[in-house]
């Protein structure tokens, strides 16, 4: 697979590895661009490889529960600019969208757009259209999930990020305390987007990749590269705590407190207000992820106009 200087470039920026390094990794590679990043973290060069950018589309990612803290909603709705999703028409629009899920249930968003919206004799369908007409700019409800139980929900920088956070407890989850530190578990997935829970939700396939890597970034140690194999299977192991650490919320440091993982400090609220407190699960949408942004070239649509 043909690779070119662009490619290279993008290596370098999402790896920090110099420009040779990059060419050598995608020409070995066959260019491409995830087998190149392996192979740099093998030989140790990638100290921390950069997840692909990924280019944003404008909206916002919004997370709301009822007034219980029993239900919650997150939903991502797009619009085309960051001028429109400051739009108060549109944000009330995206907020009717999640008060919509959240007392209709609907699948999917193919029903969620054929459901009534909640406070209008227009469907949800009708409604955006109708948006889209007055505010002059593609609306699209993208996603959404909705949760029951107790939750909280956090929104970070005005919609850029949505968080919801499921618990399992015997707790009033409407109380200030428990909200308090619900946030404080939201704000902390918003942060550092966490992928995982805990140990047992990481895929088999994903530690097994990360093994693999660990395995390779030692052999090209000259420290470690004539040790046994199997002794290099045993150190395996233990880095493999770091990467939980790194990876899996209740095994993270606390950001408030780093003395404590966010596990301890579950379980030192669930002490201090006299309940049990666990983590079932978490949503984490942040707009745009995953969507290629149309990048206008002013310049040439001026030229076309002077031509």
């Amino acid at each position: 697979m043909a690779f070119t200087a662009q490619d290279v470039k993008a290596l370098r920026e999402k790896t920090g590895c110099g420009m040779m390094d990059c060419k050598k990794a995608l020409t070995e590679a066959n260019g491409d661009m995830d087998a190149a990043i392996d192979v740099l973290r093998k030989q140790g060069l990638a100290k921390q490889a950069k997840k692909a950018d990924r280019i944003a589309a404008e909206g916002i990612a919004l997370a709301i529960t009822n007034e219980t803290n029993t239900k919650g909603v997150v939903i991502e709705v797009n619009a085309e600019t960051d001028f429109v999703a400051k739009n108060a028409d549109f944000q009330a629009f995206v907020n009717t969208c999640a008060q919509t899920v959240m007392e209709t249930a609907p699948a999917d968003v193919e029903a969620l757009l054929a459901t009534k919206a909640v406070g209008s004799e227009m469907t949800v369908a009708e409604l955006l259209q109708e948006k889209v007409l007055t505010i002059g700019e593609n609306i699209q409800i993208r996603r959404f999930e909705l949760v029951d139980g107790a939750c909280v929900a956090y929104v970070h920088a005005g919609g850029k990020i949505g968080v919801l956070v499921n618990f399992d407890t015997d707790l009033d989850a409407a109380s200030p305390e428990f909200v308090a530190y619900g946030k404080d578990v939201a704000m902390q997935i918003a942060a550092l987007n966490t992928p995982y829970l805990c140990e047992a939700e990481v895929p088999a396939e994903v530690i097994e990749h990360e093994k693999n890597i660990m395995v390779e970034q030692m052999k090209n140690d000259p420290k470690m590269a004539n040790k046994p194999e199997q002794v290099l299977h045993k150190i395996v192991e233990g880095k493999l705590g770091k990467y939980y650490k790194e990876n899996c919320l209740v095994d993270q440091e606390f950001v408030k407190d780093n003395s404590l993982t966010v596990g301890k400090y579950t379980e030192a609220t669930a002490k201090k207000l006299g309940g049990s407190i666990a983590i079932k699960k978490f949503i984490r949408f942040e707009k745009g992820e995953g969507i290629e942004k149309r990048q206008d070239d002013f310049a040439a649509e001026v030229a076309s106009m002077v031509k």
